[in-house]
């Protein structure tokens, strides 16, 4: 049997999952018109020049990135903006005095913000929908990966909330760091593209890589790293649940450090 959430839990993920749902103008529609964007310029004016990759069509080679893009973005900017809002104006010492655990305050503002990123993903799929015709090869691959990656993610944002002097650190963090890695993440090229060893290796080093590869993998059925022979050629079919294992195990850190923040006040009580 599952563990009942308690009171105080409920209260807090709720009161987190309105805080954006009451403001779908500056939640949700923002990324759905500059993915609209993305795939009217990248997919239908230079897609059209450009040959396919993987054996797919460059609009549709493309989505799983973008989709990855504004998740993760969304689930770092909701937990990062939460956390340091509640810090500018001192809200967050009511939290901090009520009867939940460490464990349950980080838990619950995660959740929230990866809802976020989960319906912001789902928004930005339906808008490469109207592009191109999407099926969805490994759902359950999918879906564990969107979760693990926007709560990787939410748990970042913590951090960068806890860390954060002012606003602009925020938006440092999302803009000049996050989406940079975004987009050398292999989402507008595939690894398989380099010539040289030296180019993927390198490209490796970016967990980024990792993420979009296995949404690619969920959606479309292809993944770099079977291409580029991440793992010994025995195990190269296992390079996507590698890559989530390795996913998973790294959001289990980022949330254990975010606990141990919350436990001795990192930034709390400043």
């Amino acid at each position: 049997m599952l563990p009942k959430l308690s009171v105080g839990f409920r209260a807090l993920f709720r009161r987190e999952v309105l805080r954006f749902v009451r403001r779908p103008k500056n939640t949700f529609m923002p990324p759905a018109i500059t993915n609209v964007l993305y795939f009217a310029v990248f997919g239908l004016i230079l897609g059209g020049r450009i040959d396919q990759i993987a054996g797919f069509d460059y609009i549709l080679f493309i989505v799983p990135g973008l989709v990855v893009l504004g998740a993760i973005s969304n689930a770092f900017e909701n937990a990062s903006f939460s956390i340091f809002h509640g810090r500018w104006n001192e809200y967050i010492h009511e939290t901090l005095t009520s009867p939940l655990s460490y464990a349950e305050m980080v838990v619950a503002y995660v959740a929230a913000s990866a809802v976020r990123g989960l319906i912001v993903g789902v928004i930005i799929a339906a808008v490469g929908r109207l592009f191109v015709p999407i099926s969805i090869e490994h759902g359950l691959f999918l879906v564990a990966t969107m979760v693990v990656i926007t709560a990787l993610f939410a748990g970042c944002g913590i951090i960068g909330g806890l860390v954060a002097r002012d606003f602009d650190d925020l938006t440092v963090m999302n803009q000049f760091i996050l989406r940079p890695l975004v987009f050398f993440g292999a989402v507008f090229y595939s690894l398989e593209t380099f010539e040289q060893a030296w180019q993927v290796q390198l490209s490796l080093v970016n967990p980024m890589v990792y993420m979009v590869d296995s949404v690619r993998y969920g959606l479309l059925g292809h993944s770099d790293l079977i291409g580029v022979g991440i793992l010994p050629a025995p195990y190269t079919e296992f390079a996507p649940l590698f890559a989530l294992g390795v996913l998973t195990a790294a959001t289990v850190l980022v949330l254990a450090i975010d606990v141990y923040l919350f436990k001795i006040g990192y930034g709390l009580t400043d």
